[in-house]
């Protein structure tokens, strides 16, 4: 039981570290030149410039950013719950509030990357000359962590 609550752990760890690197990183869209990438916050032309984006004012674009940052205050929040509730918490008990709050984050990923790949990521919306970058694979290896964890942490019982 022990492996399994340190196995958790450590890849609760690593999808909060990948969510602050997805997030973070300017590499959602990257040309098929190689010469430009495009971020959530930034479009870079080179490793050194980067400017604002051209449509950083539009509702789409907002919403992916407010709900990729929820997905890491929640991700966080899980994360201190668990260890909180792994001290305190008696024997046979579930981490039922660890597991809903990493639930929550679950679906700020799924409802911040759908937008995005709707809006932005589709071939058919001028972007056919790119193909996307490590922080929108990120993105979706995060929603799929942050699934089996909260599913774990719901049916994980403290022995």
């Amino acid at each position: 039981m022990l492996v399994l609550l340190a196995s958790i752990f450590v890849v609760h760890i690593a999808t909060v570290i990948m969510l602050f690197v997805s997030t973070i990183a300017n590499v959602w869209m990257v040309s098929n030149a190689g010469t430009g990438s495009i971020g959530l916050w930034k479009n870079c032309t080179s490793s050194v410039v980067c400017e604002d984006l051209l449509y950083s004012g539009e509702d789409a674009l907002k919403a992916v950013q407010a709900f990729m940052i929820l997905s890491i205050i929640f991700c966080v929040i899980s994360l201190v719950i668990f260890v909180f509730q792994l001290f305190t918490m008696e024997k046979g008990n579930c981490f039922f509030l660890s597991g809903a709050t990493m639930l929550v984050c679950w679906l700020c990923i799924l409802v911040g990357a759908s937008i995005y790949t709707h809006h932005y990521a589709s071939p058919t919306k001028g972007n056919g000359d790119s193909h996307h970058g490590y922080s929108f694979i990120l993105t979706w290896i995060c929603f799929c962590f942050s699934f089996i964890i909260g599913i774990l942490y719901l049916v994980l019982r403290k022995k």
